[in-house]
């Protein structure tokens, strides 16, 4: 299975390595690293993740040291992560990703 991080996703986790690496230098990279294996996980098995979305439910937590969460969607072969979203973002932000 291939992986497509979609250009919003990119930008999120830009902005959320910046941010982390700006308060502590290293966690950054530690951040990106959790992400990709988190996302490595996915790819190897996405109904791990899988989430039956409610109007209520958020995307489930995949990372252990960071609140976040990876909005992802398996079509064929390829898995699109849409979105890398902090736990206090706004359920309208991930929502509009889809």
């Amino acid at each position: 299975m291939i992986v497509i991080f979609r250009p919003h996703a990119v930008e999120d986790v830009i902005e959320a390595a910046a941010w982390y690496e700006a308060h502590a230098p290293g966690l950054g990279e530690q951040l990106i690293d959790e992400i990709l294996t988190a996302t490595h996980c996915a790819q190897e098995n996405p109904e791990l993740f899988r989430n039956r979305p409610s109007r209520r439910q958020r995307p489930p937590r995949s990372h252990e040291a960071f609140p976040l969460s990876d909005l992802f969607s398996v079509v064929g072969e390829t898995l699109y992560v849409h979105a890398v979203l902090h736990g206090a973002r706004h359920d309208r932000r991930w929502t509009e990703r889809l």
